[in-house]
C-alpha cells in the first residue's frame, strides 16, 4: 500500500522569549533601541518535537494522543504547513485539508457561501468541483438560513461545523482533525465520525488528534503516542490507549502532593495547586471512595501574592477521556472577592457520587473570573477510585458493563397483574 505522509527525524524548536518572525522594520528599531538596555541573557531553548519518525498508508485512520503541551498541535501544523520545521522532513501525497482550531481559513469579513469556494480554492479545487458539493456541504452543516450571512456572525459551533463540512467534502487526501470535536453537540460529533470513516472506505487518510479515548478507540485502527516532543508508541489504537492512560496511574502514588508537579502543568503561577484531598462525610482522609457516598473533594493552594476575584474549577474524567462533569465556583456564581498571599483551601462538596465502579481523573484550574487568564491548570492531576456498594439497596453487584452513572430511582410492579407483593 502507497504511503500518503511521511514524517523523517522531525524536529521543531522554539526560542523563548524571542518574537517570531520580526520582519518589520518597525520590530527592528525598537530591538535595536532596546538591546543597550537588556540584560544578556543565556537563550532558552525549548524542542517542540524531537526525531519525529513515522509512516501512514492510504486509507489509515490515526490517532494521535498525548497530553497538552506534548508537541501534538505542532506536529499537524508543520504537517498543514502553518509553520516549518527545524530539522526532518514532511511529505504527503495529494489535497491536505486541517481543522487545527475553530474556523481555520475563514475570512471574517465573507460570508460562508464565500469562505466555502475560498477554502476550496486554497487546497486547489474548481468551482465545477465546489458547486457539485455545495448543497451537501452546507446540509451537512446545518448552516443553510445563515450561509449567506458573514461569518463574523458565526456562533463557535457554527464555525466548526461548516469547518469540518468544508474539510470532510472538499475530497482532501489527507485530512488532519485536531480535537476540534469536542466543540459541537453529540448529534453532530457522530456525523463526524461517520464522514472520517467513510474517508478511510475511500482511501484517504485521517490524522486524528483527540482527549476523547472512546472515540479514538471507534475510529482509529493505529495510535501514536507523544510525549515530551518525542514520539513514545507507535502501535495499535488499543494497545496505545493502554500505555497512555497507565502512564497517568503509574505516578498517582506521589499526584496528591502537586506543589512539585510540572508535567502536563500551565498557567502563569501567582496561584498554584500544593495537595489534593479526599475526605469522607465525617471528614477522614481516604484514597477511594464508593458508589453513592458522599465526598469531599479538597483542593489546597498556595498564593505568592494577592489575587482579585480567582475562581477554582475542577473536571472528573473517566479513564478512556470522556468528561464526567466540569463544574467551578464561577458556575456555581461564588464570588471570590480575593485571595491573600499564603496557604488555603477550597472544598467541593459532593453529596451523593452517582458513579460507577472504577478508576477516574481529576484536572483542577484556578483563574480569574474577570479575564480570560489561567493561573494554574493541571490535567489528570490524580486519580479517584470508585469501588462497589450496594447502591440500590441489594445484593447484587454492579460494575462498569452498567455504564458511567446511576441515578437514585425505583421500579414499579403494580401495572403488572399477580406481580405485586401482598
Amino acid at each position: 500500500m502507497a504511503e500518503s505522509v511521511t514524517v523523517d527525524n522531525l524536529s521543531k524548536c522554539y526560542e523563548l522569549g524571542r518574537l517570531q518572525n520580526e520582519t518589520q522594520l518597525r520590530d527592528q528599531l525598537v530591538n535595536l533601541v532596546r538591546a543597550p538596555f537588556r540584560k544578556r541573557r543565556p537563550k532558552e531553548i525549548l524542542w517542540a518535537l524531537r526525531n519525529v519518525s513515522f509512516r501512514v498508508n492510504e486509507g489509515e485512520v490515526v490517532g494521535i494522543v498525548g497530553r497538552n503541551g506534548a508537541g501534538k498541535s505542532t506536529l499537524l501544523k508543520i504537517l498543514s504547513k502553518i509553520t516549518y520545521p527545524t530539522s526532518g522532513t514532511v511529505r504527503a501525497r495529494g489535497r491536505i485539508a486541517s481543522m487545527l482550531e475553530v474556523g481555520t481559513g475563514f475570512h471574517e469579513e465573507l460570508t460562508g457561501r464565500e469562505n466555502v469556494y475560498l477554502n476550496a480554492s486554497i487546497i486547489g479545487m474548481k468551482k465545477r468541483e465546489v458547486d457539485a458539493k455545495f448543497d451537501q456541504i452546507v446540509t451537512f452543516a446545518g448552516v443553510e438560513r445563515f450561509i449567506d450571512t458573514p461569518i463574523k456572525r458565526y456562533s463557535s459551533g457554527m464555525r466548526m461545523r461548516l469547518g469540518f463540512a468544508v474539510a470532510a467534502h472538499l475530497e482532501p487526501d489527507v485530512l488532519i482533525v485536531d480535537e476540534v470535536l469536542a466543540v459541537g453537540d453529540a448529534v453532530f460529533q457522530k456525523k463526524c465520525i461517520t464522514a472520517m470513516q467513510d474517508m478511510r472506505g475511500g482511501g484517504r487518510t485521517v490524522l486524528f488528534v483527540s482527549h476523547n479515548m472512546s472515540a479514538v478507540e471507534n475510529l482509529c485502527s493505529r495510535g501514536i503516542w507523544i510525549a515530551n516532543g518525542q514520539v513514545r508508541l507507535d502501535a495499535s489504537t488499543h494497545e496505545v490507549i493502554e500505555a497512555y492512560m497507565g502512564s497517568f496511574t503509574s505516578s498517582e502514588g506521589a499526584s496528591n502532593d502537586l506543589a512539585r508537579l510540572e508535567d502536563g502543568r500551565r498557567g502563569s503561577g501567582e496561584v498554584r495547586f500544593t495537595r489534593v484531598e479526599l475526605l469522607s462525610k465525617g471528614g477522614e482522609l481516604q484514597t477511594v471512595t464508593r458508589s453513592g457516598k458522599a465526598v469531599t473533594i479538597r483542593l489546597h493552594y498556595h498564593a505568592t501574592e494577592a489575587v482579585e476575584r480567582p475562581s477554582f474549577g475542577i473536571k472528573i474524567i473517566s479513564e478512556m477521556g470522556t468528561l464526567i462533569t466540569d463544574s467551578s465556583t464561577w458556575l456555581h456564581n461564588l464570588d471570590i472577592p480575593r485571595v491573600n498571599p499564603g496557604d488555603g483551601h477550597v472544598d467541593l462538596e459532593i453529596d451523593m457520587l452517582n458513579l460507577l465502579p472504577g478508576r477516574y481523573s481529576l484536572s483542577l484550574w484556578v483563574d480569574s473570573a474577570l479575564k480570560h487568564h489561567n493561573y494554574d491548570v493541571i490535567e489528570h492531576a490524580m486519580s479517584l477510585d470508585i469501588e462497589e456498594a450496594a447502591i440500590y439497596n441489594t445484593s447484587r453487584r454492579i460494575d462498569s458493563r452498567y455504564g458511567l452513572v446511576f441515578f437514585p430511582q425505583r421500579w414499579r410492579l403494580e401495572g403488572i397483574d399477580g406481580t405485586a407483593p401482598e
